[in-house]
């Protein structure tokens, strides 16, 4: 009704959107499409940023039985071309004029698209090309006019919606080779949606702040369509620069995100510690033991004893408190996704009151398969299969789902849907294992293991995870694969080497000149060794030399995907005569 559904900020501060007028902006939506003459199955692409409009596209593109194909904003104009022309979309909404542009680009080889939506109030004359453009304002009035006209019709055309009827094509990041679009049904997303809240508490009074591309299937489901389901607030972060600054003036309750947002605020709560000053540090490192204590008493199934749990009350008071404040003062918990978690990180932030459960899924399983919970969680596993969701290991390590939240395959590919999808169950092509409790723990992707020239085999994730908790390192890629041993290009975290440069009085131009230092090219090998020590790294698996990188890998250069994960051919054909070079004697 008339409670809130929405936050989004306008003029400098957050407005609500109640659920009622939510549902008015969804039919209007869904009324213009059919008075396009969009028809059943239609694809519909839908390229923009999150905000409330997403959400009035996707839902009004669902109400009237199409398909939608969410395509990133970062994505060039060649690439949306080809999600349309894959597609075979008839119809695209964007978000704003420099989106337009770039869909005007793309459409030039797109000869299936009619029709261009911009949630832009105004468009500039020249880009609406004829009948092609309208805005989302003109779509909603037509909308209006529509269902004034054809009272009921709406409700009847939703009525007919089943649900192994397709609801979206979400083309994959693509690490490897173009994008594969993946199929997933209305009881994909809803079966997803019911299994996960009966694991997790999630309610009318919670708050989950939107900042992951609704592009990707973990913020379309588990931060958006789950808080649908559980009737719980939306709010919507400015961007991903701004998300510190939403979390304070939104307050949520709950929110998802990638390891590397929990790996940032552990960094700069380490580095603060660091430079802290007397009684303060000494404080702060105090309350650090403490939470190393408290994890390990959750790890041996064991509550903290009378001390401990006295000491844990002060720390939350004396430390822990002000990183609630800076979290925005209400946060119950957070859901990490999208790539492995350092363990480290999931013992200090459940220690602080903060805990992060660590799910797992893919694209293909909409996406969750499975999450630690309040009720079970194990450090170091992504938790156990959620409720409808069976999980086995195959013969080779790989992990193999099924259950009503899998895709029924890749559209219009069915060599890979064949390849993938074998006898029911679908190969995930992740590297795992389930311990006696029913825990799954990933070890590595498949197609990432590095047979060195020794004949070992190395799950490289691991050793870089381990490698980025330094805080002098912001990113790893490990390599190796035949060759005699481990090498890795690292990108160092610019800031704090900035600051080790001033305080030892290192002269620099520019990064590149910075990392070249042999001051500087000592201070990481040192915090390699001392991770290789610390972690008892066996001999085969260290990294015996590496390339010391002056800028991060870069989503516009595709080293990264939009998810950031990293596009490890990439890389390596960007850096190979670096690499080959400290293979030679």
């Amino acid at each position: 009704g008339d409670e809130r559904g929405l936050m989004v900020k306008k003029a400098g501060r957050y407005v609500d959107i109640s659920w009622k007028e939510w549902a008015g902006e969804v039919e209007r939506v869904a009324g213009g499409l059919l008075a396009l003459g969009v028809r059943q199955g239609e694809r519909i692409g839908l390229l923009a940023e999150n905000c409330p409009e997403w959400s009035f596209a996707d839902l009004g593109i669902l109400s009237c039985h199409a398909v939608d194909v969410p395509v990133y904003p970062t994505n060039k104009a060649s690439q949306v071309a080809y999600l349309m022309n894959n597609s075979e979309a008839s119809t695209i909404f964007v978000s704003t004029v420099d989106q337009l542009r770039k869909t005007l680009e793309a459409a030039a080889s797109c000869p299936q698209l009619r029709k261009i939506i911009v949630f832009a109030a105004q468009v500039p004359a020249e880009l609406r090309r004829g009948e092609l453009v309208m805005t989302l304002a003109e779509l909603q009035e037509t909308g209006r006019q529509w269902l004034a006209a054809n009272p009921g019709r709406l409700e009847g055309i939703r009525g007919q919606i089943d649900e192994d009827d397709l609801a979206t094509i979400i083309y994959t990041s693509g690490t490897t080779g173009d994008p594969k679009g993946v199929m997933l049904t209305h009881k994909n997303f809803y079966s997803n949606c019911a299994a996960t809240a009966s694991v997790n508490v999630i309610g009318h009074q919670d708050i989950a702040l939107s900042h992951l591309p609704l592009s990707h299937v973990l913020e379309r489901m588990a931060g958006y369509y789950l808080m649908i389901y559980a009737g719980a607030t939306i709010a919507y972060a400015e961007s991903i620069d701004a998300v510190a600054g939403n979390m304070v003036e939104v307050g949520p309750t709950v929110m998802i995100s990638v390891p590397r947002l929990y790996e940032k605020i552990y960094t700069r709560i380490q580095e603060g510690a660091r430079q802290s000053k007397g009684l303060r540090r000494r404080i702060v490192s105090w309350s650090f033991r403490v939470a190393e204590q408290l994890a390990a008493c959750h790890d041996a199934g064991r509550k903290p004893g009378a001390w401990l749990a006295w000491q844990q009350s002060l720390a939350r008071k004396l430390v822990f408190s002000k990183l609630g404040e800076k979290l925005g003062g209400r946060m119950k918990y957070f859901v990490s996704g999208g790539a492995p978690l350092p363990r480290k990180i999931a013992e200090f932030f459940y220690a602080t009151g903060y805990p992060i459960y660590e799910g797992y899924g893919l694209t293909e399983t909409s996406p969750v398969l499975a999450v630690n919970t309040p009720a079970h969680l194990r450090f170091g596993t992504v938790g156990r299969p959620i409720p409808g969701v069976e999980i086995k290991i195959a013969a080779d390590g790989e992990i193999l789902a099924r259950g009503p939240n899998v895709s029924p395959g890749y559209y219009r590919n069915p060599e890979a849907t064949r390849e993938a999808f074998v006898d029911g169950w679908f190969h995930t092509g992740d590297i795992g294992e389930i311990d006696a409790d029913g825990y799954l723990k990933i070890t590595d992707r498949k197609k990432d293991l590095i047979v060195t020239a020794g004949g070992k085999n190395i799950a490289p994730q691991h050793l870089e995870n381990l490698l980025k908790m330094d805080p002098y390192i912001s990113e790893v890629m490990l390599y190796g694969d035949r060759r005699k041993f481990i090498a890795a290009l690292i990108v160092p975290d610019f800031e704090l080497l900035a600051a080790y440069a001033l305080e030892h009085d290192i002269l620099y131009q520019d990064f590149d000149e910075l990392v070249a230092d042999p001051l500087i090219v000592r201070l990481i090998e040192d915090r390699i060794r001392q991770v290789h020590e610390q972690h008892d790294i066996p001999g085969y698996e260290q990294v015996k030399k590496f390339v010391l990188l002056g800028n991060n890998f870069s989503m516009d250069l595709e080293e990264v995907t939009p998810t950031l994960k990293l596009r490890r051919k990439i890389v390596t054909a960007k850096y190979q005569q670096q690499l080959d070079a400290l293979y030679e004697e």
